[in-house]
C-alpha cells in the first residue's frame, strides 16, 4: 500500500466536503458587481463569456488554462531562472523533470499547448490523412484540418451521453478503430491522439486498459500513438481512483506508464504544471529530429521555444508537483462535491464528474432552446447575468460550420464552470450552486443566441451574437425582483 494521500477527511458531524491542503498566502481583489452592470457587460462583450473584462466578473470560470494558482515553491524557483537565449540552464532543469516525470528523453519546447499541435500536424499530417482520437479539442481540430487532414472521433456511444456510470467515458473504442484502419488504410492515418480526460465531453478519462490495448492495434498496423497530456495529472488521479490494478501505485507510477504507451508526448504546461507554455517529447529521436526545425521558426529556440525562463522554472516545479496525490486531487474533489450538488437539486449535469471543470447539461438545462441558437451560449450568458460567474460554452458555438454554411450540431451542449488549482474556496463554490440552482428554477426565462459577428476559424473566441429576444432584460428583472437589494 502506497503512503500517498489525497483530501478525503472524514468529518465528525457525517458531512462529506473537501478538504484544502493547502494555505492562502496571497490574495487578489474580486468584483461583485450589480446585476444591472452584468446585463449591461454581457451586452457589450456580445453575449460572448470571452470578451468579458474582470472588472465585471466575479468568479472566473472560463478556464483552468494558465489560470491555476503557482505554489510557493514555484515562484522561489522562478527567481533563479538564467535568462540566456540559447542553452539555458533552465531549460536543463525542465528537461530533467519531463523525464523524470514522463519518461520521455528528447523534450521540444513551445510557447503553449497549440503551438506543439501546430509543430505536429505540420510534420505528420498531410491531405487526406485521418486522425482518430478519443474526442477532438478545438485547437486540435483546426490544426488537423488547416493541414488537410479530418478527424475521426472513436469514444464508446454512451460517451456523449451526460447521465452514465462508466468511470472512463474517455475510452477509445477498439472495435471502431479497426473499423476506422480497415476503411482509410494504415498508411493513411498518421498517428492516433489519445487526450488524457477529454475536455469538450465533460472531462472525463481513459483507463490504461484501455490505452494498453489501443497501443496493441496501433503495433499491429504500424501507427504512432500520440498522448495529449495536458489533463494527465487528472487522468491519473481517476485511474488511482477508479481503476482496480493502479489502486496502490502512486501517482508518479501511472504517469510514466501512461506516457510509456505513447511515442509521442505532448502538453500544455498552462494545464498540466500550472504555469504558461508547453512541450513535444519523446524517446524516439528520430521522431525529434523531423519536428525541431519548426521550433525555431514558430517558437523560439530550441532551448525556451517562446517560452519566459522563469516560466520554465516554474514548469519544471510544477511537472514534479504534478506527481502529488494532494495537488492532482484536489480539483477534482471540488468539482464532485459541485456536481454532487446539482445531482441533489435536480439540475442535469454530466455524470460521473470529471477532471477540468463541472459540466452543466445545457440541452437538458434549456431543452425548450433549439441547438441552432446555441442553448450552452445562452447558458453561459445566462448564468453571468445571474451570478458574475463566467464560464464557457461547450457546444455547437464552438462547433463549425459545414460546406453548406449549416451548423455542425455538437454532441453534446455543456456549459463549463472550470475549477482551477487551488483558486477557489468552498463558500465560492456554494455561492455558484446557489445562483445555479436559482436559474434552473427561472429557465423558461432565457431564450437563445444568433451570429451578429462570426470569425471563420475557433469563431467561439472572438464571435460576438445578440439574444433573439428581450430575455436577458427578463432574466435580470426577475433576479432583482427575487433577490432585492443583494448582488
Amino acid at each position: 500500500m502506497n503512503s500517498e494521500t489525497s483530501n478525503s477527511v472524514k468529518f465528525y458531524n457525517g458531512e462529506q466536503i473537501p478538504l484544502e491542503l493547502h494555505k492562502v498566502r496571497v490574495v487578489q481583489k474580486l468584483h461583485l458587481v450589480p446585476v444591472e452592470r452584468r446585463l449591461e457587460a454581457a451586452r457589450e462583450a456580445g453575449f460572448n463569456t470571452f470578451q468579458l473584462s474582470t472588472n465585471d466578473v466575479y468568479l472566473d470560470m472560463l478556464t483552468d488554462s494558465g489560470v491555476n494558482a503557482m505554489s510557493d515553491n514555484q515562484i522561489a524557483a522562478m527567481f533563479r531562472a538564467d535568462d540566456a537565449y540559447a542553452g539555458s540552464q533552465s531549460f536543463d532543469r525542465l528537461k530533467k523533470a519531463v523525464e523524470d516525470v514522463f519518461g520521455k528523453k528528447y523534450l521540444l519546447p513551445a510557447h503553449q499547448g497549440r503551438a506543439c499541435e501546430n509543430i505536429i500536424s505540420r510534420t505528420f499530417v498531410k491531405p487526406g490523412d485521418v486522425v482518430p482520437m478519443n474526442y477532438h479539442f478545438t485547437t486540435t481540430h483546426a490544426h488537423i484540418d488547416l493541414n488537410g487532414g479530418k478527424i475521426e472521433e472513436l469514444v464508446a456511444d454512451d460517451a456523449v451521453n451526460p447521465v452514465s456510470s462508466n468511470p472512463f467515458k474517455g475510452n477509445l473504442d477498439p472495435d471502431k478503430l479497426r473499423d476506422c484502419i480497415a476503411r482509410h488504410g494504415a498508411d493513411k492515418i498518421p498517428f492516433v491522439r489519445m487526450e488524457a480526460s477529454t475536455n469538450l465531453i465533460g472531462g472525463q478519462p481513459f483507463s490504461i486498459a484501455n490505452m494498453r490495448e489501443i497501443r496493441k492495434i496501433c503495433d499491429e498496423h504500424g501507427i504512432m500513438m500520440v498522448l495529449d497530456a495536458s489533463l494527465i495529472g487528472e487522468n491519473a488521479y481517476f485511474i488511482k481512483m477508479r481503476e482496480e490494478e493502479f489502486k496502490d501505485s502512486s501517482c508518479a507510477e501511472i504517469l510514466k506508464t501512461m506516457c510509456s504507451l505513447a511515442e509521442l508526448v505532448y502538453f500544455s504546461a498552462r494545464k498540466v504544471s500550472s504555469s504558461r507554455g508547453g512541450g513535444i517529447c519523446t524517446n524516439d529521436p528520430a521522431i525529434a529530429k523531423k519536428m525541431e526545425h519548426l521550433v525555431p521558426l514558430f517558437e523560439g529556440f530550441l532551448t525556451y521555444g517562446g517560452i519566459s525562463v522563469r516560466e520554465i522554472e516554474a514548469m519544471a516545479v510544477g511537472l514534479y508537483e504534478t506527481t502529488d496525490l494532494t495537488v492532482i486531487s484536489q480539483s477534482p474533489s471540488f468539482i464532485e462535491y459541485f456536481i454532487g450538488q446539482m445531482v441533489d437539486m435536480g439540475i442535469p449535469c454530466v455524470t460521473p464528474a470529471g477532471g477540468l471543470g463541472a459540466h452543466i447539461d445545457a440541452g437538458s438545462f434549456l431543452s425548450h432552446i433549439p441547438q441552432e441558437d446555441y442553448p450552452a451560449g445562452a447558458l453561459a450568458a445566462a448564468f453571468f447575468i445571474a451570478s458574475g460567474v463566467r464560464g464557457m460554452e461547450r457546444g455547437t458555438l464552438s462547433s463549425v460550420r459545414d460546406e453548406n454554411g449549416n451548423d455542425v450540431l455538437a454532441d453534446v451542449e455543456l456549459l463549463r464552470l472550470a475549477f482551477p488549482r487551488r483558486v477557489f474556496t468552498l463558500s465560492q463554490v456554494k455561492y455558484t450552486a446557489d445562483r445555479m440552482k436559482w436559474l434552473y428554477d427561472n429557465r423558461e426565462l432565457i431564450g437563445g443566441l444568433e451570429f451578429v459577428e462570426e470569425p471563420p476559424v475557433l469563431r467561439f473566441f472572438m464571435g460576438r451574437l445578440r439574444a433573439k429576444s428581450d430575455w436577458p432584460e427578463k432574466l435580470a428583472a426577475k433576479f432583482r425582483q427575487d433577490f432585492g437589494d443583494s448582488l
